[in-house]
């Protein structure tokens, strides 16, 4: 038997028979003295990992919350353990504040062991959930397109504003990056394609493909990864935030259509500014052509009057308008996985990688579609 006195309580601890461990307690159990009793109750435990605990309150003249989380404590660990847990000629005040916990309201609820699922099933799962998620893009683009009608018919509903912080964004500081890339594209295309075409005496050519291919394909198709890596990520984050926190329901409670008032003045910067940017990617993408060029031997002339032959109009305004189509689906698919975002720090995370996926996929998808309505005009 162990006795300590501890101020105004005592803990007496005693092994009874059939693995029963028997907790007398006397004095006054309050928030001053139940965390030495409750190590102590503990360490005993510890020691005799008892089938029965039997607490003894006769001696107990006074019991407060803490005292009541020792008890229920003690009861619930004997929960989770498969043991008993008594008490004896505990104050009925106090019993009654004891039974107001529930054991099983505490204990961890028990992990299924997940169901075993073939290829078949997977590939369906999988299957559905693309199904979904392209059905509600597609919709969420129709929701789009009826604001956007609807902002050209009341323009003075658009928040300009934002219109401009957006194009700022999606431009001027996306400008250094798109430049870089479209060079260096321009420059590593040329020079690979100058080594076979040198076997047949065909360098010049070198430009012919550098000014198709940045107009109707690289230039359009570049920069709309680049944005949408940039920028529709930071759609996705900016809006799965507000949805986190709250902001969108707001909205929606105050009457505000949030895809009118956070996705428009987003999709209308977009349409303006990456038509804009492609421009400039197929300038840069050409002087990248031109480099190689020069170290080929041939003149800035030649190099100007060779893509001015093989280059036409009709080539440039052809990425553009593919240029315009990206823009949208940047902007929107950003906009669209921002508003799905769920509860929880990581789906803002999770919400940022699924619409740059996303947008990537539909932007080949789409550049797919183009290339074969272009092959059919003879384009």
């Amino acid at each position: 038997m162990a006795k300590m006195d501890i101020n105004s309580v005592t803990l007496n601890s005693e092994i009874g028979e059939k693995g029963t461990l028997n907790l007398s307690i006397n004095g006054r159990l309050d928030s001053k003295t139940t965390g030495k009793i409750w190590r102590e109750a503990m360490l005993a435990i510890k020691k005799t990992s008892p089938e029965t605990i039997m607490v003894d309150a006769s001696g107990l003249n006074y019991c407060d919350g803490a005292g009541i989380a020792l008890l229920f404590e003690l009861k619930l660990m004997q929960e989770r353990k498969g043991g008993n847990f008594e008490t004896r000629s505990l104050a009925g005040d106090f019993q009654q504040l004891l039974d107001e916990f529930k054991a099983s309201e505490f204990l961890e609820a028990g992990v299924e062991k997940p169901k075993s699922t073939n290829l078949f099933e997977d590939v369906g799962k999988a299957t559905l959930s693309i199904v979904g998620e392209i059905y509600s893009i597609i919709s969420f683009l129709g929701q789009v397109v009826v604001a956007l009608f609807s902002a050209i018919t009341n323009p003075q509903q658009v928040r300009w504003r934002d219109v401009l912080i957006t194009s700022e964004l999606i431009g001027v500081n996306a400008f250094s990056i798109i430049g870089l890339v479209c060079f260096l594209i321009g420059l590593v295309m040329a020079f690979q394609a100058a080594i076979p075409m040198s076997q047949y005496g065909a360098q010049l050519f070198v430009a012919d493909l550098i000014v198709i291919a940045m107009f109707k394909e690289l230039g359009p198709l570049m920069t709309a990864f680049v944005v949408n890596g940039r920028s529709g990520s930071a759609f996705a984050a900016e809006i799965g935030t507000m949805k986190v926190n709250e902001e969108v329901d707001a909205l929606t409670t105050m009457g505000l259509d949030p895809v009118r008032f956070l996705v428009v003045p987003k999709v209308i910067a977009s349409l303006i500014v990456i038509p804009i940017l492609t421009i400039f990617g197929n300038l840069f993408g050409l002087i990248g052509g031109l480099v190689v060029i020069l170290s080929l031997g041939f003149t800035v002339v030649t190099y100007i009057n060779q893509i001015t032959s093989a280059g036409s109009y009709v080539m440039l305004l052809a990425g553009l308008v593919k240029s315009v189509f990206f823009a949208f689906i940047i902007a929107a698919v950003g906009c669209h996985e921002g508003l799905q975002t769920k509860t929880g720090a990581s789906s803002v995370g999770e919400s940022t990688t699924s619409a740059v996926v996303m947008g990537i996929v539909l932007l080949i998808l789409v550049d797919g579609i183009f290339g074969v309505i272009y092959y059919y005009l003879g384009i």
